[in-house]
């Protein structure tokens, strides 16, 4: 590879690294958001599936390390249920990933980004909440999550809606996440959709994801998340009609 190149591609993953910070340190302190900045960076930077590929490894560990900062407070029986739901629905939605098509899967990310500002401001993720739902909330997310790469926008109102707060809810959600991401990863490693290269960038991503993770816990009880809900908004509408106008496959 020309020395311009290497440059050129070390530089990028700088700057996808500091990017996986920011976006770990608000999904710490949020529950979401993180997953949603990332991905319109790695399409741009590696195309589409591979995109994919690698938010999925990054929030594998992402989520996992924030389990672990907030261990004290998941509720397991909301964990376990709707994973029962989301593993199963994970595999399902990985085999017709597989098979979508490049440049259809960059205008279904944009739409999924524009449609999650909009659900956010319907009545009806304020809803409350039962313990058995979440079995069908997994299903139905766990098989988006394989095609979108994360969807933690979506899955948040229904957690938070049980009545999980702060760090029970961030911690819970993301034993939820972690079993759908370490599915997903599975699936896609015997459908050969794993390079070396995705792979190992989404691994080099976790050193980042846990100092956010950790950054992010300990400031879940002092910023008001009304800042973060703003910014992810307007991010969230800039990536998705970027993706839609110039979808184009990679």
């Amino acid at each position: 590879m020309a020395p311009h190149a290497t440059l050129v591609n070390t530089f990028v993953f700088g700057g996808v690294l500091v990017l996986a910070f920011i976006a770990s340190t608000i999904s710490g302190v949020t529950g979401f958001g993180g997953a949603v900045l990332m991905l319109p960076a790695l399409v741009a930077a590696y195309g589409a599936r591979p995109a994919v590929v690698i938010l999925t490894i990054a929030q594998a560990v992402g989520n996992g390390s924030r389990a672990f900062f907030g261990r004290h407070a998941i509720d397991w029986k909301v964990a376990g249920l709707f994973v029962l739901g989301a593993v199963p629905s994970a595999i399902a939605g990985s085999v017709i990933f597989a098979d979508l098509s490049v440049v259809w899967l960059e205008r279904l990310l944009g739409i999924f980004l524009l449609a999650t500002v909009v659900y956010r401001h319907t009545a009806f993720h304020r809803r409350a909440m039962a313990l058995w739902g979440f079995v069908p909330v997994g299903v139905a997310f766990g098989f988006l999550s394989a095609i979108l790469g994360s969807v933690g926008p979506f899955v948040a109102p229904w957690f938070l809606s049980y009545g999980l707060l702060k760090t029970a809810y961030v911690a819970t959600e993301a034993v939820g996440a972690l079993c759908m991401h370490a599915t997903k990863a599975l699936a896609y490693r015997n459908l050969g959709l794993i390079s070396a290269q995705s792979a190992l960038i989404g691994l080099a991503l976790s050193p980042a994801m846990i100092a956010g993770s950790y950054v992010g816990r300990n400031i879940v009880e002092r910023l008001p998340e009304r800042i973060f809900a703003l910014l992810i908004e307007l991010v969230l509408i800039f990536a998705g009609l970027q993706l839609l106008i110039f979808a184009k496959g990679r």
